[in-house]
């Protein structure tokens, strides 16, 4: 179970957990992802100081009451420090301005709503 990759995915939406449930079903029952949800960007901070180094990929959405995923992405780049947790961005536009300021501040990948999982999927077998 060593190689079980921890996810966890950031988005004020509730229902995005039982959708990952869903997609990611197969991948839950055999051990190879372990997804945890916060549901604001104060809540994801949380879970990380409590969790220090057992996330390897923080999912967020950029447009989220209170702290904006852009401003989670700014404090995970800049606080936790080692190993730094690949984050992948999530928005629902195509919007370039949301695009630059997460590269700008050190996102690792980009997606876009309506997540299609099987990019995603291809992605996560990326991440060793």
């Amino acid at each position: 179970m060593s190689n079980t990759k921890k996810i966890l995915v950031v988005d004020d939406e509730q229902d995005v957990r039982i959708l990952f449930e869903q997609r990611f079903r197969k991948e839950i029952r055999s051990g190879l992802v372990n997804f945890v949800f916060a549901y604001s960007g104060e809540e994801a901070l949380r879970y990380l100081n409590q969790h220090e180094h057992e996330a390897v990929l923080i999912l967020s959405d950029i447009n989220m009451p209170g702290m904006s995923g852009l401003e989670l992405l700014k404090k995970i780049k800049q606080e936790h420090k080692e190993p730094p947790p690949v984050v992948m961005m999530i928005t629902a536009y195509g919007d370039n301005e949301n695009y630059q300021t997460a590269v700008n501040l050190g996102a690792d990948d980009f997606l876009t709503k309506p997540l299609d999982f099987t990019i995603l999927k291809e992605k996560l077998n990326l991440l060793n």
